[in-house]
């Protein structure tokens, strides 16, 4: 028995060693998605800031083969010591679903450190519909069945799923275009090639919709966003539709807690920083800052919610 609490006590006093020192060399911020996203965003602005807190370089590192799956791998693959981490967005929580194939699971498999913020989803249509409601964009497409398109982000994409989910609730049937990312989708969209898309509400959408080249009809949250406070919701129109999209920070598995503790301590300093709050609202991008427990219980809902839908829709990827 004594050795046996010697033998703790040992272990504490390294974890501790371990996050006193911590981190003692540059820390990488891997993005599973390609420059300009969402969760890209994120690790951009907060990595100037992380690396003046900790004294270390973080480093934005983008790796989007095989959508981002293989890099997620490599995150969880990667030494549990704090100096590889994964910032990532809405669908790692429900990958294994579309990829029945995975070797990672998002639970068992990473440690949560914070959900940095969330981002409303835009229903947005080209002008050339005439519509302006969610309700004259539903009736059109009951009216022109399967003619119209709707574009997502990809395959695997929060933009595709939302809007999966959107058609089930309003029970139309419009025709899946997928792109390689939100940035040619929208290009597509304000070109006229697809008629419609629900798509995380940052970048360039207010600037199109203001300069007329798209209608936006409403946001996806549950309740008005102060980013569109203009737009109703979504279950506005059709009640009990909720759709967002998010940006969090997951280590590998088994990283020391004190570590965690750290990174967490330090990410809370950030997010309270004007500087920083003002550069990620600037995204349309609400904070959370909450608990690695509260994660968690994000990414058990999210897989509650999205696995449902998966399966009633038979959504696959080709």
């Amino acid at each position: 028995m004594g050795r046996l609490v010697f033998a703790l006590l040992l272990a504490a006093y390294a974890a501790g060693e371990a996050a006193a020192q911590y981190p003692s060399r540059p820390v990488r911020l891997v993005v599973p998605a390609s420059p300009g996203g969402a969760s890209d965003l994120v690790a951009r602005i907060l990595a100037p800031s992380l690396s003046t807190e900790f004294g270390q370089p973080f480093v934005v590192e983008n790796r989007v083969t095989s959508g981002g799956i293989i890099a997620t791998q490599q995150v969880a693959d990667a030494p549990a010591d704090g100096h590889t981490l994964l910032v990532t967005f809405d669908t790692f929580a429900v990958n294994p679903f579309l990829y029945p194939q995975l070797k990672w699971d998002p639970l068992r498999d990473f440690s949560p450190v914070m959900q940095v913020c969330r981002y409303p989803q835009v229903l947005v249509v080209h002008p050339s519909l005439g519509v302006k409601t969610v309700g004259e964009f539903v009736a059109l497409a009951k009216e022109r069945g399967a003619s119209l398109n709707y574009g997502s982000a990809g395959p695997a994409s929060s933009s595709r799923l939302a809007y999966e989910l959107f058609k089930q609730v309003a029970g139309i049937e419009t025709v899946p275009i997928h792109y390689r990312g939100g940035g040619p989708a929208m290009q597509d969209l304000v070109a006229g090639q697809v008629q419609v898309m629900l798509i995380q509400g940052g970048g360039t959408i207010a600037q199109h919709v203001k300069a007329g080249k798209l209608t936006a009809l409403a946001v996806s949250t549950a309740e008005r966003s102060k980013f569109y406070a203009d737009l109703p919701t979504i279950a506005e129109t059709l009640p009990g539709f909720e759709s967002q999209s998010w940006a969090a920070i997951f280590a590998p598995a088994h990283t020391p807690k004190a570590v965690l503790e750290r990174l967490h301590a330090g990410l809370a300093k950030l997010l309270a920083d004007a500087g920083v709050r003002e550069r990620l609202e600037g995204q349309s991008c609400e904070i959370i800052g909450g608990s690695p427990e509260a994660l968690t219980e994000l990414v058990k809902s999210e897989q509650a919610k999205w696995g449902r839908l998966i399966r009633e829709m038979k959504i696959t990827i080709d």
